[in-house]
């Protein structure tokens, strides 16, 4: 997918904005009076805000980060799933199931326990993981998704290098969003045909049974002791629940006012959700960098230094003893993460410099997965940072993956 759109009357849109159909745009002598008025604005800002899919390339780039960095660190660990999540892990079932009371985080582990059931989980989180990443019916794909993430990471908490919390944000926000209106196999097909209907059938049939089968304990249910006082049950029952109405409606009317009043539901919960995840990236980088402030190895310029010298942290034992000795550019690295991270929300008000910041964060990101062998974490956070990305730019690296892959070629005759 190019994320092109067809129209009616035969004209392309390159960025899939929605157009005027060919109908001509008035001018400024035809417009009503209310359209020219001080309210015009805040009238045009809520008409986009619920008729249109703001930052659909950007949520597809955010869909497609985060499914790969998460299959690519189930598939980096398969070989030590075990020790990692299951029956050889140092932290016990016994551990886990203590800590879960006091939380109260979901997990799906506990049900039954054993190992059968941990190796149907942890390959099932590779599936949802693939689905996620290729687009393919994505409204179930990224519920099972969070699932999965959510029973994986919550079985021990220790784990991990700080990637791991923001692939159990983003897999959260995920659900909420319409991230498969480009780049999908999703968008590839035309219509979605019975097979939506049997998995919609499927999957409800198996929520009813994990909900009162009675082995799902306090994961699945409707309250909670916390804020905000809502259990699991709700979000999940909630999502089945609109779905089957949503295919009904696209099938039987789908001119009809009852889906075009499900359809701007939907985009308004996916511009939150879109929202949602630029402010998490935000408050990401502007605590980080005002952490980092208040440190001392981070003010006299010296934080990088040490971390080149521990043995967890250099997987290129040669490389980075190469850079840890030459002194300049680890202080002028340490200070510039800093001056980064705390400029990074301010320069969101012009978009050249935050284009421009934007490419030199994520150059960083890649020396830290290098140097520093944190590769989730790097690729987590580039993830993160498409949400910001230009359209244009994203169209651009998708055409010229296209390109390389040779998918959209005209056989020669």
């Amino acid at each position: 997918m190019n994320g092109a759109t067809a129209l009616p009357d035969g004209t392309v849109q390159p960025d899939g904005t929605p157009s005027s159909g060919g109908v001509p745009a008035q001018t400024g002598a035809g417009r009503s009076p209310a359209a020219a008025g001080p309210g015009a604005p805040l009238g045009r800002a809520m008409a986009a805000f619920t008729g249109r899919v703001l930052g659909r390339h950007q949520a597809a780039a955010v869909r497609i980060g985060f499914g790969l960095v998460w299959l690519a660190y189930l598939l980096r660990e398969w070989p030590h799933r075990r020790m990692l999540y299951g029956d050889r892990s140092p932290w016990s079932a016994e551990l886990a199931d203590g800590l879960l009371a006091d939380t109260g985080a979901f997990t799906v582990l506990p049900w039954f326990g054993g190992r059968l059931w941990f190796e149907l989980v942890y390959h099932l989180a590779v599936l949802a993981a693939l689905a996620v990443l290729l687009g393919w019916r994505t409204r179930a794909s990224t519920v099972l998704f969070l699932v999965t993430v959510l029973s994986l990471q919550n079985r021990d908490v220790f784990l991990g290098d700080g990637g791991d919390n923001v692939v159990h944000l983003m897999a959260v926000y995920l659900v909420f969003t319409r991230c498969a209106e480009v780049w999908s196999l999703d968008a590839a097909r035309a219509r979605d045909g019975r097979a939506g209907v049997v998995l919609w059938v499927v999957l409800g049939a198996v929520l009813a049974v994990c909900q009162f089968g009675g082995f799902a304990g306090d994961s699945l249910t409707w309250t909670d002791k916390a804020f905000p006082y809502l259990g699991w049950s709700p979000l999940f029952w909630g999502l089945w629940a609109v779905a089957g109405p949503w295919w009904t409606l696209g099938r039987l009317r789908p001119d009809g006012e009852p889906r075009a009043v499900l359809d701007a539901l939907a985009t308004m919960v996916h511009n939150c959700a879109m929202l949602v995840i630029a402010v998490e990236v935000v408050l990401i980088y502007a605590t980080a960098g005002w952490y980092k402030v208040q440190g001392s190895r981070w003010q006299d310029g010296t934080a990088l230094y040490y971390p080149l010298h521990l043995d967890y942290f250099t997987p290129w034992p040669g490389l980075s003893a190469l850079v840890g000795s030459a002194l300049l550019p680890v202080f002028l690295i340490s200070y510039g993460t800093v001056i980064l991270q705390v400029a990074f929300p301010f320069t969101l008000l012009n978009r050249r410099v935050k284009n421009g910041l934007l490419a030199v964060m994520v150059l960083e990101h890649v020396g830290i997965a290098v140097v520093l062998g944190l590769p989730v974490f790097s690729l987590a956070m580039i993830a993160a940072d498409a949400v910001f990305l230009p359209t244009g730019a994203l169209l651009w690296v998708a055409a010229r993956l296209r390109r390389m892959s040779g998918i959209g070629r005209v056989p020669a005759a």
